[in-house]
């Protein structure tokens, strides 16, 4: 496949324009376009302008708001809402840092329940913003149900990923964003755009037997990673991310996108922590330091490395000279940013984009 670099300033533009010519807002376009850089700034593909289309798509169908402000409520002292009024989530969460971080520094601990907001991106950028405020935090978010709970054939959670991130001095804040499911769904999407069979253990296909094979994969279901722990952690995501907050489960959330956009539609927790007002004489320097030991004795093996030190190292490459993407993407994106209809990039395949055209076309 025949890629096109762009520096980071033209891949935020591209998307940029694109999302505004297509029916978003300044304020929507800006912030779903920061999102989705960052995920090509750090090569996490599968977050980036490959999914432009499911923004796009959702707005055209109805599915979404292109221009919802979302509005803000205090709950209680330690606990804010941001209800996203079916806008997607960037803007949300965007709105939503700062009075998460200054409750979180005002009470020791603070939550932000995000509702009625579609979610297609990485969990990362939201933690990683809190870390760097010196706050440790937690997100979970559900999604449309694809994944089986453990031993069964039919999928009842979302890929339901969870992040945390945990400040550094004269480091990045250490950063994990991980599915409860062996792979995120963008994954497998990308592996069938690009013919790559699957790794075994990630999928079963519609006769509940497992497959390597992404289409099969895609009109089945995924797997929880570490069988019945996998699948603790995934019903655990579903009830912090859905009841808990007000929201949907990942099995609603299916059932709302009638459209089948691939956008699920629900609520997000995220969790803010003070670490100076965890215990009596907190002293955020001697804490860190503190951690840096157990970084230590990880990184002293051959072998191993902390969460986040790879994206951190593409991501520094990456600022000078830019990012790869695949000229079909890029030329399809550019024409509609241009102002063409949209018709072709919500082409699916089961529900897999393929670049304005569906496989074989």
């Amino acid at each position: 496949m025949d890629d096109i670099r762009l520096t980071l300033t033209q891949v935020h533009a591209l998307a940029k324009g694109l999302l505004l010519t297509q029916g978003f807002n300044e304020a929507h376009a800006q912030a779903i376009a920061t999102t989705v850089t960052e995920a090509e700034r750090d090569e996490c593909r599968h977050h980036g302008l490959f999914r432009i289309p499911f923004y796009v798509n959702a707005l055209k169908v109805g599915q979404a708001s292109g221009d919802a402000e979302p509005t803000v409520t205090e709950l209680a002292p330690g606990v804010v809402k941001i209800d996203a009024h079916r806008g997607f989530s960037p803007l949300a969460i965007e709105r939503g840092e700062a009075p998460l971080a200054e409750r979180a520094k005002q009470q020791g601990i603070a939550a932000l329940a995000v509702n009625n907001a579609l979610n297609v991106a990485a969990l990362w950028p939201e933690v990683e913003r809190l870390a760097n405020r010196g706050l440790v935090a937690f997100a979970f978010v559900s999604a449309i149900p694809y994944v089986v709970p453990a031993g069964g054939t039919k999928p009842v959670f979302g890929t339901n990923p969870m992040a945390f991130a945990w400040p550094r001095a004269n480091h990045p804040p250490l950063v994990f964003d991980q599915a409860a499911s062996e792979s995120a769904r963008g994954e497998i999407q990308i592996r069938m755009r690009d013919g790559r069979a699957l790794p075994p253990g990630w999928a079963i296909g519609p006769d509940g037997q497992p497959t390597t094979d992404p289409k099969e994969a895609l009109a089945g279901a995924q797997l929880p990673f570490g069988g019945h722990k996998g699948s603790a952690i995934a019903l655990m995501i579903e009830l912090l991310a859905g009841p808990l907050v007000g929201d949907l489960l990942s099995f609603e959330s299916g059932e709302d996108d009638v459209a089948n956009t691939g956008a699920p539609c629900g609520g997000e927790l995220i969790i803010a922590i003070d670490p100076t007002r965890c215990m009596a004489g907190g002293n955020l320097e001697r804490q860190m330091a503190h951690g840096e030991r157990l970084f230590s004795l990880i990184l002293e093996q051959e072998g191993t490395r902390l969460p986040s030190d790879r994206r951190y190292q593409v991501r520094k490459r990456n600022m000078v000279e830019g990012v790869t993407v695949p000229l079909s993407l890029y030329d399809t994106l550019q024409a509609f940013s241009a102002g063409e209809a949209v018709e072709k990039l919500a082409a699916y395949e089961g529900d897999v984009l393929l670049y304005g055209e569906k496989k074989g076309a």
